[in-house]
C-alpha cells in the first residue's frame, strides 16, 4: 500500500479521465492521495473532487505561485474552510524564489499568515519551496509549533537536516528517478526514514520513464522503485515505511 502525499488529481488535466486515472492508482496500490489547493477559487472542486472518490484528503491553501490570483480577505476565508472542512493539512503554501516577477514580500507575508493558521489548528503543512529553502526555514523556526513536509524536496544535505529538526519531512517524487540528479539522490539514500514521503505532484513532474508526459499517481510505484534502489531496501518496508510517516503526519489513510 502507498500514500500519494502529494497530488493535484483536482487539476483540469484529469478532468476527461478522472475515474480511469483513479482505477490506475488503486491498481497500482496507491490507496490514498493527499490533495493540497493552489488558490481559494479552486477550493469548491478540490472539495467535490475529494469527495467522490475513496481515499482522497483534501488540504486548503494559498500556493505561492498562484499570487496574483490571492487576496488579503482569502486568509479569513481559508480560516472559515478549515473551521469547517477539517482537511488533513493545510497547504500548498511556501515561497517560490524561481519564477520571475512573484513579489517576495507578499508571498511572505501570505506564507506567514498561514503557517500561524497550521499552528493555531494544530495542522501539519504542505510547503512549496522552490530556491528558497532557507526563506522557509527561516519562517518555519520563527513561527515555531509547527509540523509538515517540505515537497517536492530539491535543497542541500544540511538543509534537510535543519528541516528534520524542526520536524518537517522532505517529499520526494519524480526528480529522484533522473540518473543525473545526484545531490538528491545521495540525500535520500542517507536522510532518517522517518523523514521520508513519497508524492508524484500529479500532473506536474513526471517520472524519467514518462518524461514528457502527464504525470499521474499510478506512476508513484517508479518513485519507489528508485528510492528502495538508493537505500537498499526491499520495496515492501519501504512501502510500510513512507505509509506509517504519512499516517503519523496526515492521519492517512483511513481518516
Amino acid at each position: 500500500m502507498l500514500v500519494d502525499s502529494h497530488s493535484h488529481f483536482d487539476a483540469p488535466e484529469f478532468d476527461a479521465d478522472r475515474p480511469a486515472v483513479h482505477a490506475r492508482a488503486v491498481a497500482a496500490g496507491v490507496l490514498a492521495q493527499v490533495v493540497p489547493a493552489v488558490d481559494a477559487a479552486g477550493w469548491p472542486k478540490l472539495k467535490a473532487v475529494c469527495a467522490g472518490f475513496p481515499g482522497l484528503h483534501p488540504a486548503y491553501g494559498l500556493h505561492p505561485m498562484y499570487l496574483a490570483a490571492h487576496r488579503p480577505g482569502q486568509l479569513s476565508d481559508l480560516r472559515r474552510w478549515i473551521e469547517r472542512e477539517r482537511p488533513v493539512a493545510l497547504g500548498e503554501c511556501g515561497l517560490d524564489f524561481f519564477v520571475e516577477g512573484l513579489d517576495a514580500e507578499a508571498q511572505q507575508l501570505y506564507f506567514d499568515a498561514q503557517l500561524r493558521l497550521a499552528r493555531e489548528f494544530g495542522l501539519p503543512v504542505i510547503v512549496h519551496a522552490r530556491r528558497a529553502v532557507d526563506a522557509v526555514t527561516t519562517a518555519i523556526r520563527k513561527v515555531g509549533g509547527l509540523r509538515g513536509v517540505v515537497h517536492s524536496f530539491s535543497g542541500s544535505a544540511e538543509q534537510a537536516v535543519q528541516l528534520h529538526k524542526l520536524g518537517f519531512l522532505l517529499g520526494i517524487g519524480g526528480p529522484v528517478t533522473y540518473e543525473r540528479a545526484n545531490r538528491l539522490r545521495g540525500i535520500v539514500a542517507r536522510m532518517p526514514l522517518e523523514q521520508l514521503l513519497l508524492e508524484t505532484d500529479a500532473p506536474d513532474q513526471p517520472d524519467a520513464d514518462h518524461r514528457g508526459e502527464r504525470n499521474e499517481p499510478a506512476y508513484l510505484t517508479k518513485v519507489l522503485e528508485v528510492v528502495a534502489e538508493l537505500r537498499g531496501m526491499p520495496l515492501n518496508e519501504l512501502a510500510a515505511a513512507t505509509t506509517v510517516n504519512a499516517k503519523r503526519l496526515f492521519g492517512v489513510p483511513g481518516r
